[in-house]
């Protein structure tokens, strides 16, 4: 509905019984809005239009978009009729039928649905009691199927609302499988809302909508060696991503700065790894989390970063090169440096034993084994390397320190697939030197292989990977690095990655420029935030909204740019709030409540 408030407050009127005794009145409800040519009003509440006021969630549900509020904007057909319902919320049915091999799982998805649904209520003493009861059915014939994420998952659903002859508001989901019925549940969500002026409830009466996502992979990094995060920060991060369909927690768990995995056939590992006993991930907890993830609809894909960025932990074991080596910018790009010997004695059996214990942990269905920032000149410092080398009649030039590097990529790949039972699980690596011609060929098979990108979206080596039929990852700084933007801290000045990078050029981060006619090669993308400056204390406005602006780049692919999605983001940002995440604010408070109005080409012609 565009272009007049009247209809909305009449439906509104039609569809909610307004009790007097508890609703509020013009004397302490100040403001409520209006539709106005396609916009949300701020108006003065009086005795003479406080019945035909609404709410602004209410408002921006209906006024002047066809998607009303939804984030991710959904990709199929949308409709939603200007028709609200109290929700009694003592009467919420959920019917889950074909999943009976799946009921834990769908009592936690309901569980926390339900707890979403109690977030958007300020104070359950004044909520106006009464209304419509609310059925959730979900339909999803997959009984049979395995509850796991994969690349293959249809990830689409259809959601229908509709109020049936007995008074009950049905909403009706249609999935293949848990993930894309999940994805349902978080839409309907949002069509949920608190409206303040009557205190109660509210749904729409009336919509449909089909969508499906535009990339399989979306999803956000988080560094937990450089600092420590607790599981509850890590949760955290979980139901954020949850409320906007990303779907892949990238889990670096290790590097050379400490080593928090508890590896039970190596417990020296993280014993001497960790940065204290209580900063360790025990497999108990990782499976807690790796869980949580599952009912939220998110794979937690583990990287072992090898053979660089490994220090901390390895102390004793002979295994590694350069280890807290000074000068360190002699041999890695910070401290502490180190790297794994791929010569050493017993090296890939150690390996075998954290891959063991990470496939049962994590059973991924993509692993990922790092591969960036390799020093050949951290491997020409140690001489057991050197001899080793010239014992195969290899030379110490860059080629040479190459075919070393190339030589572990395989050994290390070995013992990856005899923990994987031989199922030739795929492999991410990082853009490196290894993924450059000419030893993109010699090494890395497209078959098997999966390149996220870390480099700037206009560097011309990706299309050399793309040309070569390798699927990416894209992860490119300059757009999705989400720890740029602070101070040095080996250094004066600003950090490498400066400047901060704002959600309008996440959001235009498109993949289509980036991969260009290869963009089918392209799986999607994640957001990282590598955590030399950022600690469990800041991660949330780090991550958000931001992480959401990334999230509707790669669910729905929009054509149009940043300034459609802004006023949509602003009230999404509140949701991230209400749910318990300290999403960072983007603008003025009275900018959300006076839609349009802040941008500075507002009232530009061409705007």
């Amino acid at each position: 509905m565009k272009g007049t408030a009247l209809p909305v407050a009449l439906l509104l009127l039609l569809a909610a019984i307004i009790a007097p005794t508890t609703a509020h009145t013009s004397e302490d409800l100040v403001y409520g809005y209006e539709c106005r040519a396609g916009l949300c009003r701020k108006v003065e509440l009086s005795e003479e239009n406080f019945s035909k006021a609404i709410s602004l969630p209410v408002c921006r549900l209906f006024c002047g978009s066809s998607i009303g509020t939804l984030w991710p904007k959904p990709t199929g057909a949308v409709r939603l009729d200007t028709l609200m319902r109290q929700v009694d919320i003592s009467f919420i049915d959920f019917n889950v039928t074909g999943i009976a091999r799946k009921e834990k799982l769908w009592k936690a998805a309901e569980n926390r649905w339900m707890d979403m649904v109690d977030a958007k209520i300020p104070d359950r003493k004044i909520l106006t009691r009464g209304g419509y009861r609310l059925t959730v059915n979900i339909n999803t014939p997959d009984d049979v199927a395995p509850t796991k994420l994969t690349l293959d998952t249809d990830e689409s659903y259809r959601l229908d609302v509709d109020t049936d002859p007995s008074g009950h508001v049905v909403a009706s989901i249609a999935a293949s499988n848990f993930f894309g019925a999940r994805h349902g549940l978080e839409t309907l969500s949002q069509l949920i809302v608190y409206d303040d002026i009557r205190r109660e409830v509210q749904v729409t009466a009336n919509a449909s909508i089909s969508d499906a996502p535009a990339f399989k992979w979306r999803g956000l990094l988080l560094d937990t060696s450089r600092n420590y995060y607790s599981v509850k920060a890590i949760k955290r991060t979980l139901d954020g991503m949850a409320l906007v369909k990303l779907n892949t927690f990238h889990w670096h768990i290790t590097d050379s700065h400490s080593f928090p995995l508890e590896v039970r056939k190596r417990p020296e590992l993280y014993k001497l790894g960790a940065y204290s006993p209580r900063q360790v991930y025990t497999q108990r907890t990782v499976a807690e989390v790796v869980e949580y993830g599952r009912v939220r609809g998110i794979r937690v894909m583990p990287e072992f970063d090898a053979p660089a960025h490994v220090g901390e932990g390895w102390q004793h074991k002979n295994m590694t090169a350069c280890f807290n080596a000074q000068p360190w910018k002699d041999f890695c790009v910070e401290p502490p440096c180190g790297q794994l010997d791929p010569t050493a004695d017993g090296l890939y059996d150690v390996l075998e034993d954290i891959y063991s214990e990470m496939w049962e942990l994590f059973s991924p269905d993509v692993f990922h084994m790092g591969g960036d920032e390799v020093s050949t000149s951290c491997w020409n410092s140690s001489l057991p390397i050197r001899q080793w080398m010239k014992a195969q009649g290899w030379g110490l030039e860059t080629a040479d320190f190459m075919r070393l590097w190339g030589h572990f990529q395989t050994e290390a790949l070995k013992r990856v697939d005899t923990v994987a039972n031989g199922t030739q699980t795929p492999i991410i690596l990082w853009t490196s030197h290894l993924t450059e011609e000419p030893f993109i060929d010699e090494y890395l098979n497209p078959e098997r292989y999966i390149i996220q990108i870390w480099t700037t979206g206009g560097d011309p080596k990706v299309k050399k990977i793309l040309e070569r039929g390798f699927k990416l990852i894209v992860s490119n700084y300059d757009a999705l690095y989400f720890d740029c933007g602070g101070a040095g801290w080996v250094t004066d000045g600003n950090n490498w990655c400066s400047p901060y990078i704002g959600w309008q050029k996440v959001y235009d981060n498109t993949m289509s420029a980036i991969a260009g006619d290869y963009e089918h090669h392209v799986l999607g993308a994640e957001a990282a935030i590598w955590s030399e400056q950022i600690d469990e204390h800041t991660l949330d406005n780090r991550f958000w909204p931001r992480g959401s602006a990334l999230a509707e780049r790669l669910w729905s692919n929009p054509t149009e740019s940043w300034k459609q999605a802004e006023s949509r983001l602003l009230l999404h940002r509140e949701r991230l709030v209400e749910n318990g995440l300290g999403a960072e604010a983007l603008q003025p408070q009275w900018c959300l409540q006076n839609e349009r109005e802040c941008p500075i080409d507002a009232y530009d012609a061409q705007a």
